[in-house]
């Protein structure tokens, strides 16, 4: 058994934008290619599913949290396998800024460079992110 199963890290980034300006950037599927590289290049709404093109994962589902005023961006990605994984993710407001936190959770089976490799394009996401939003 793997002991380190269901054990999370928490991810974090500064961003000098009010929560609202980047929860509703964030929020927005059509965004996801400009900051969330793992999902891949492309994200289309088929019905009321989001689509990304996502290599090597393949084409996955990716479903929102519906949107709300307290900075939850919790979303799930179904994998083409039909394997679903949940992603918590929160936007806090730290004054005139925020900061968005992604709790990484290590799948079971997941050797620690698997996690490693996880947590190093997570936290290459959350610094797009912020560069995009920053740079706005």
């Amino acid at each position: 058994m793997n002991s380190n199963a269901g054990k999370s890290r928490h991810l974090s980034i500064h961003i000098d934008r009010t929560a609202a300006d980047v929860y509703a950037f964030a929020a927005n599927p059509v965004n996801l290619p400009a900051w969330a590289h793992g999902l891949g290049g492309t994200v289309e709404q088929v019905g009321d599913e989001w689509i990304a093109d996502s290599s090597p994962l393949g084409r996955v589902t990716v479903a929102f949290t519906p949107r709300n005023d307290l900075g939850v961006l919790d979303h799930h990605v179904t994998l083409p396998s039909g394997e679903t994984f949940h992603n918590p993710v929160r936007v806090i407001a730290d004054g005139p800024a925020s900061e968005v936190v992604f709790t990484l959770r290590r799948q079971p089976g997941t050797t620690d460079a698997d996690f490693d490799r996880d947590t190093a394009a997570v936290t290459a996401d959350l610094a797009r992110l912020k560069d995009l939003l920053e740079s706005d």
